[in-house]
């Protein structure tokens, strides 16, 4: 995990950023297709339990929180290999460029991937790419997964993201739940921008995934 370093004045560009992403992923959100959407991800309250993975979770004391959820019509394993098997990400969402794992074999505990998005130019910020490092802190086959880790860019950092995803077969598919924190002085410089934007990508990572996982099935 690399070190923080300091970075003069970046709340103002965060807030920038943070708006710009919720821009874009709004925008996909909106172009996705009527029957996409009317069995989308369903955002669920923040005083929700929150959900976890082998007894952990998100963090508790983070002000910058989204969780969501979504039903797929996909065998359990299907759902569940399409979104663990990070270094396929780019090849089913358009927002992420490159996922580099740093072991091999399936995802387990202490599994660390290195992946990376773009970001667009803000009017305090340049146009740049954000990478983030994720390390599986559990996982439960077919049930749960929980990763941790910090995100950097030009004029961005975000100190500590916690994801946790759980998986549920249900009548009709699988029901994906899905949870995310961001704890830092950027990110809680602005926590509703910071909360938009969160909510914003994974409210379309839940649809990206339910498509790829529901494509897949079929095939």
């Amino acid at each position: 995990m690399p070190a923080a370093r300091s970075r003069p004045n970046l709340a103002t560009p965060l807030a920038g950023l943070v708006l710009s992403l919720a821009g874009v992923t709004g925008l996909l959100v909106a172009t996705a297709s009527s029957a996409q959407a009317a069995s989308g991800p369903a955002h669920t309250a923040h005083d929700a339990p929150a959900l976890e993975c082998r007894g952990q979770g998100v963090d508790p004391d983070a002000r910058v929180r989204y969780r969501s959820e979504i039903k797929i019509d996909a065998p359990l394993s299907t759902v569940f290999r399409t979104q663990t098997d990070v270094e396929r990400w780019p090849s089913w969402q358009d927002a992420v460029l490159t996922n580099e794992r740093f072991d091999s074999g399936p995802l387990r505990p202490g599994s660390s991937f290195r992946w990376s998005t773009p970001v667009p130019a803000t009017p305090s910020t340049p146009a740049t790419t954000l990478e983030i490092t994720s390390t599986v802190q559990q996982l439960q086959r077919n049930h749960c997964i929980r990763w941790t880790g910090p995100a950097d860019g030009e004029g961005i950092h975000i100190d500590e993201g916690t994801h946790v995803w759980t998986f549920t077969e249900v009548r009709g598919g699988v029901l994906v739940r899905t949870e995310e924190t961001w704890t830092g002085e950027q990110a809680e410089a602005d926590v509703p921008t910071s909360t938009e934007a969160l909510g914003a990508g994974l409210e379309i990572w839940l649809k990206d995934l339910k498509a790829a996982a529901e494509a897949r099935a079929d095939c």
